[in-house]
């Protein structure tokens, strides 16, 4: 008989996420074994070493010695932890690197939520900010701001999962194959971060980290169903047996939509397994494959948005009620000499159909105690077919990346010492397509528009060196040297009369960038409350090499001046935690950029034109706050302030004569100047309703402009949220535990701006710029709408 058993004082650390930094096999042990005395003569030696062996990773919170904080919602910057191994030392550089700011953020805080996508989870973290992608689960992703100004992926940041590299080495990361479900915790890491992560981390870095198959310790099933036809079936099943340790976990997700020709099918496989094969060698498997089935809507101009922002009654272009997006397409496929027909997104089919797979392969070696080597190697494979608007794109992105480095641990003249150093090399060769669409629906395929052969190649070596300098005072030193090759040829197909007599133009890049990266850092533990910490870090990102060959019109043509983009930035910040019910971390930035890679959308559906600004500066706040200011009772928040400007840049606008503008003092568009997210919710621990909470969720996106000249707004936004969920335990041979959660989002229904791309400016015959009000009206648009109010609601059961 199944029992449900009410979870007492006992099961408190359980609902609040606490984690025992001893863990659950050494509690067993002790539990039921009577361990012999032993007695060991240790040689006398003149200074103790505790470095110890640790099979085991310690969390970020683990690692920081007398900070008594929950492992939830870290944030602040990792000091040493003399007791880890160097094993365990160098992961951590993939989680919270010394002196770094950084925040993880952990499973508890969206176990009991609905977890549809990245944005769910990272709104956690400050210094983040998140807006719709092409596609359900595709968003971008910034770090200060860092992607706020590129049209679509992630860029200017660096990916991993498990630390194997999910960022492409032309530095472009998609979120489709991220489900949150998989992981069980997502480190932030804010800030340039180039001399350790290489080239694109001008903004930082992420680690997304499934559970460990013995955390799992059995198999969970998952659904998650509500409006719009949403619904996600999902299995995580892990073990460890012996030297063996293994999770896997599969989703499939699928929905309708809440935007016109929105609906998406997509499924996710995550493996990880690693095996210790002696003492002092283990070999570690990650396996990830995404499929993507999606239709996607056209983005509209602001005055769309707001005359019909979920684009109903757009089943054609002839009939398209007011506000739909359209696009126009040639009937025949290649030119306007049998004319042209303009669609709505659903009439011509338009969406994406991807496919990602990425196997990568991990060994570890200890030469003893204190040094570690890895090789890692990943091969991915990115393959595409996106029809988005006029054309489409299609192609397969297959790269390999190799990573070598050593860790050792020990003394420089009697001063605790980590050092690391590593080189790498990864590489991409690709030939894709660009195909005109044509009318006949389900994104009917007309002639060739152009043909892109890249290649991309990184290559480098870094270095590191954490040294403990007194008890409270740790310093951190890093350089990174980098060259990075891009090479590539455009072929552009133009087609002449009624029967296309085809021209090609050819146009070519063979770049070469090299990039030094050095960085440093102090960390000072005033006492077991106050961590202070500094940072001067340098980071670097190069063009991709699509980006070289596209004009300001969106056509094909010669960019092949473009720079690669450098920062340097301060970071200046402290963590307060009076008490284990407290925690606030703080984090002023400055950074300096030269030759900002800014994308701006075109005249032409889907396609962005990116440029240098050759002087601009970025500076803001980081907050996070967590406060148990009552039993069962918890408040948190993320707060960030971005104030981002051009510093020199001087814009040039053609129509007929060349104009130019100086933007030095106008905000970069696409920043959002305030975000938050705060939370506050109660959490019953004992009696009969023990396991019952809920929480009430508000978030605040602040306006923000849309284009370089600042005069056209983007409206800000402010969302509630409201969640019940319940938690218990059961007793049963078969079942371990239940979790049932309802959650309304947008309680208030608030129509609100998800995503706006930047816009370009125009200029009059006399060199006017058009207004902001002209902008509002600008096709093709950039934005898409936010949901409308829906009702989300899960189970999840744990079987033993």
């Amino acid at each position: 008989m199944l029992r449900i058993r009410a979870i007492g004082r006992a099961g408190l650390p359980v609902l609040f996420g606490l984690v025992s930094p001893i863990g659950s096999d050494a509690l067993a042990q002790a539990a039921s074994e009577a361990i012999p005395a032993v007695t060991v003569e240790a040689p006398k030696t003149s200074r103790p070493k505790p470095i110890t062996r640790s099979t085991r990773q310690r969390s970020t919170s683990a690692a920081r010695a007398a900070r008594p904080v929950a492992p939830n919602a870290t944030d602040g910057a990792q000091g040493q932890n003399n007791t880890m191994s160097a094993g365990a030392v160098r992961a951590g550089l993939n989680q919270a690197p010394a002196g770094q700011t950084a925040t993880t953020i952990d499973r508890s805080q969206f176990d009991n939520r609905p977890s549809f996508s990245v944005s769910d989870v990272l709104r956690d973290s400050p210094g983040i900010s998140i807006k719709q992608g092409n596609g359900p689960r595709d968003f971008g992703i910034s770090i200060r701001g860092s992607n706020a100004r590129n049209g679509f992926g992630i860029r200017n940041l660096v990916i991993f999962d498990d630390g194997f590299p999910v960022t492409q080495p032309d530095g472009l990361s998609r979120s489709d194959l991220i489900d949150p479900h998989a992981y069980g915790a997502i480190d932030v890491i804010r800030g340039p971060s180039s001399a350790l992560y290489g080239n694109y981390a001008t903004g930082g870095a992420l680690n997304f980290r499934t559970r460990p198959g013995g955390t799992i310790d059995g198999v969970e099933y998952g659904v998650d169903g509500g409006s719009y036809g949403y619904l996600n079936n999902y299995l995580a099943a892990g073990k460890k047996v012996g030297n063996f340790e293994g999770s896997l976990f599969a989703s499939d997700t699928r929905g309708d939509g809440y935007i016109g020709n929105s609906w998406f099918n997509t499924q996710t496989v995550n493996f990880l397994g690693t095996l210790k094969a002696t003492p002092d060698d283990r070999f570690t498997v990650k396996i990830i494959n995404n499929d993507l089935s999606a239709r996607l809507p056209l983005r509209q101009s602001l005055n769309q948005f707001y005359t019909n922002p979920f684009q109903q009654g757009c089943a054609t272009g002839a009939t398209a009620a007011p506000g739909c997006g359209t696009v126009r397409l040639f009937n025949n496929g290649f030119n306007a000499t049998a004319g042209t027909d303009t669609e709505t997104a659903v009439q011509a089919g338009l969406g994406r159909n991807d496919r990602r797979t990425i196997v990568g392969g991990r060994w570890e070696h200890d030469f003893d105690n204190n040094t570690t080597w890895r090789n890692q190697f990943v091969f991915d494979d990115r393959n595409i077919s996106q029809p988005t608007g006029s054309t489409s794109s299609i192609g397969d992105f297959p790269s390999y990346n190799y990573m070598s480095d050593l860790t050792k641990r020990g003394e420089i003249l009697g001063l605790e010492s980590t050092a690391f150093f590593g080189a790498f090399y990864n590489t991409l060769t690709a030939s894709s397509d660009t195909r005109n669409v044509m009318p006949g629906g389900n994104a009917t395929l007309g002639r060739l528009s152009s043909n892109l052969y890249s290649e991309t190649t990184n290559y480098g070596v870094r270095a590191r060196e954490e040294l403990k300098l007194t008890s409270s005072l740790t310093a951190v030193a890093g350089i990174g040297w980098e060259t990075t090759l891009l090479k590539g040829t455009n072929t552009a197909y133009s087609y002449a009369g009624p029967t296309g007599i085809t021209t090609t133009t050819p146009t070519t890049a063979d770049r070469q960038f090299q990039n030094t990266a050095p960085e440093l850092a102090l960390l000072y533990n005033l006492n077991n409350e106050w961590l202070f910490r500094a940072r001067v870090a340098t980071g670097y990102g190069t063009p991709q090499v699509s980006n070289l060959f596209v004009a300001q019109t969106g056509l094909p043509g010669n960019n092949t001046q473009l720079q690669a983009q450098k920062n340097l930035g301060y970071d200046l910040g402290f963590d307060w935690t009076p008490n284990s019910a407290f925690k606030l971390s703080a984090t002023g930035f400055y950074e300096f950029f030269r030759n900002e890679i800014v994308n701006q959308a075109t005249s032409v559906a889907g396609v962005n034109y990116s440029f240098n600004a050759p002087r601009s500066e970025h500076r803001g706040l980081e907050l996070a706050a967590d406060w148990k200011f009552s039993p069962g009772w918890r408040f948190m928040a993320a707060y960030t302030y971005l104030d981002e400007v051009y510093t020199e840049y001087v814009e040039n606008i053609t129509n007929g004569a060349v104009f130019s503008f100086n933007r030095a003092g106008n905000k970069i568009p696409g920043i959002s100047p305030n975000e938050l997210t705060a939370r506050i919710g109660y959490d019953e621990f004992a009696g009969s309703l023990a396991g019952l909470g809920g929480f009430v969720e508000v978030q605040w996106k602040d306006s923000f402009y849309m284009d370089n000249a600042n005069l056209l707004k983007a409206p800000g936004y402010e969302l509630v949220n409201v969640n019940v969920h319940y938690k218990t335990d059961l007793v049963s041979d078969t079942f371990k535990s239940l979790n049932l959660f309802l959650e309304v989002r947008n309680v208030f229904d608030r129509t609100y701006v998800a995503p706006a791309n930047n816009i370009a400016n125009t200029v009059t015959a006399a060199g006017l710029q058009i207004p902001g009000n002209t902008l509002a009206s600008t096709a093709p648009g950039s934005i898409y709408a936010g949901s409308p109010r829906l009702f989300v609601a899960g189970m999840k059961v744990a079987f033993k």
